[in-house]
């Protein structure tokens, strides 16, 4: 008798924490818990029937994890399993329960249109996973996504917001990510062959429970007025993803601007992703481009590491001036997120071949770390708040940046074109420092060329939405510069690059003037070529910068 009412009692209490936590599926997965064999049925319209046996629910507590084979996964690298990988997670995430990927598996998963939604520990082990892209359902849709059981809310009460604002008045249920936005601001109009009409100015910053905003990732803009601000509490438990082995085969669609989601998309802060490897194979002579095998958007406090990625295949299509351009393909995907580190990372490829595009973009992000890192580029297209690169080796494409605050660069080598590149078709514009320091500088990867340390370029001509800033200090301590292979008429290393060459003298005016650096400091900034730094070969361009150069 006993026995029985501890067996009913157990069953009562599975059927509240089921009931409690069905709110929380996704609107096409159904999960039941009816006396009979668990398993996973999928209707045409694509909704999933998931029965799950009350016996199978108290092994899998008693485990503490759930498997993909307990929902049908066969890991052959033949079926496609992805409906049985969602089905796990979903019944893992209406548990608390972690998934853990079968021993020596290969899940092949398909064009279906069909995400599996992970917010438990994940540990995908050594197992292999295989996406074709080849016939897809959906190109927008993730793989995995990785989400909060939160939900986000409108904040009310909050009418402006001013530049480095440290406190806003709100009440908070916890620390929430605060993302807000003016509609009826342009920012960002994007200048050259990728010409756009810009975009809403947006910003995105933590707030504790009192209203006191972290200013480590402080707010950049001004906001007169807001037309949509929300916040989305963060959860305080770390969330782990571990190993996992990812193979995509690549889509074959036309080269044009079509990006494919087939990724791990991150919406979640608090997590962890450590061990994965991500390769690519069966890229052609065309293809779509990818908006990140890893996509971290709209959260904070992400790590990378210890993890292997792959860059992309540079294609060409025509880009919005009707003219042709290389088109951005990316393992690595962050935008409206901070302190988000990429550590003890690296790509498959050589991370000088031009043919692959650069691994990482990035918009809209507030302190971004690379730590030991071999990459082909860092990039932050739509400006960064506060970045630092240490320990790395940064390949072909190198360091691309515009923003505010402070750009860290120690203790790394970088293969581009320059030292820094300020982007140009953002306006070259970064309101801030750099601090560069015991750094080694390749110019081209070792080939003939002019070497400059910050390159860019402004006309002042073009309204980017923002005011154009150089860095207003440079400091640039042990830095050597391997100019081994110059070309002829070589004059030395310049600092900056002719950012205009139309501005020779005074008769040059700008529309929307450039606000140039003030000082620059050099310790200890030696060359492979014996010849000193010098300026520019825009002399009055820069001719009001103080460059000082300290003793060793």
């Amino acid at each position: 008798m006993m026995k029985f009412l501890f067996l009913l009692f157990f069953s009562f209490l599975l059927f509240i924490a089921g009931q409690g936590q069905a709110q929380d599926l996704p609107e096409n997965i159904v999960i039941t818990n009816k006396k009979k064999k668990t398993r996973v049925r999928a209707k045409k319209d694509g909704k999933l029937l998931i029965n799950v046996s009350p016996r199978d629910i108290q092994k899998f507590r008693a485990d503490g994890y759930i498997r993909y084979s307990d929902f049908g996964a066969k890991g052959n690298g033949k079926t496609d399993d992805i409906d049985a990988i969602a089905s796990t997670h979903a019944v893992a995430n209406q548990h608390g329960l972690a998934v853990k990927a079968d021993e020596e598996a290969t899940y092949y998963i398909g064009g279906k249109d069909r995400t599996a939604i992970i917010r438990t520990d994940t540990d995908f082990g050594m197992a292999e996973f295989i996406i074709d892209d080849t016939n897809v359902e959906n190109r927008n849709v993730s793989v995995f996504m990785v989400s909060s059981s939160q939900q986000p809310f409108h904040l009310e009460g909050v009418a402006s917001l001013r530049r480095n604002q440290e406190k806003i008045d709100v009440s908070l249920p916890g620390t929430c990510i605060v993302t807000v936005t003016d509609s009826t601001v342009r920012r960002y109009i994007r200048y050259g062959l990728n010409q756009n009409n810009g975009s809403p100015q947006t910003d995105i910053f933590v707030v504790d429970k009192n209203g006191q905003v972290d200013t480590d990732a402080p707010i950049i803009w001004d906001f007169n007025q807001i037309t949509e601000i929300m916040a989305l509490p963060v959860d305080e438990k770390t969330l782990t993803i571990t190993g996992g082995r990812f193979t995509t085969i690549a889509n074959q669609a036309e080269s044009r601007y079509t990006y494919y989601s087939r990724n791990i998309a991150i919406r979640r802060s608090n997590v962890l992703v450590d061990g994965l490897e991500h390769r690519i194979s069966g890229e052609g002579e065309h293809g779509a481009p990818y908006g990140g095998f890893l996509n971290i958007r709209d959260c904070a406090y992400v790590t990378v590491q210890n993890t292997v990625l792959t860059g992309h295949k540079t294609y060409r299509t025509i880009g919005a001036a009707g003219k042709p351009v290389s088109m951005g393909s990316y393992d690595l995907s962050v935008n409206r997120a901070l302190n988000v580190s990429f550590i003890n990372c690296r790509q498959t490829n050589d991370i000088d071949d031009r043919t692959y595009w650069g691994i990482l973009g990035s918009n809209y992000c507030k302190n971004l770390l690379y730590d030991n890192c071999t990459f082909s580029r860092f990039d932050a297209h739509m400006g960064v708040a506060n970045a630092t690169i240490r320990n790395s080796t940064l390949g072909h494409m190198g360091i691309n940046a515009i923003g505010t605050g402070t750009l860290t660069i120690e203790n790394s080598t970088i293969r581009g074109r320059s030292l820094v590149n300020l982007r140009s078709d953002y306006g070259s514009t970064w309101q801030g420092e750099f601090n560069i320091r015991d750094c080694t500088f390749v110019p081209h990867g070792g080939r003939p060329g002019n070497v400059s340390l910050i390159s860019g370029s402004y006309s002042g001509q073009h309204d980017f939405g923002y005011t154009c800033y150089m860095p207003e200090k440079i400091i640039i301590e042990n830095l050597h510069i391997d100019d081994s292979n110059p070309p002829e008429n070589y004059q030395g290393p310049a600092i900056f690059t002719d950012f205009n060459p139309d501005m020779t003298d005074s008769s040059y005016q700008e529309k929307f003037p450039y606000v140039k650096t003030e000082k620059v400091i050099l310790q200890n900034v030696t060359t492979e070529s014996g010849m000193d730094v010098r300026l520019s070969d825009n002399l009055y361009m820069f001719n009001n910068v103080e460059v000082i150069a300290r003793e060793k």
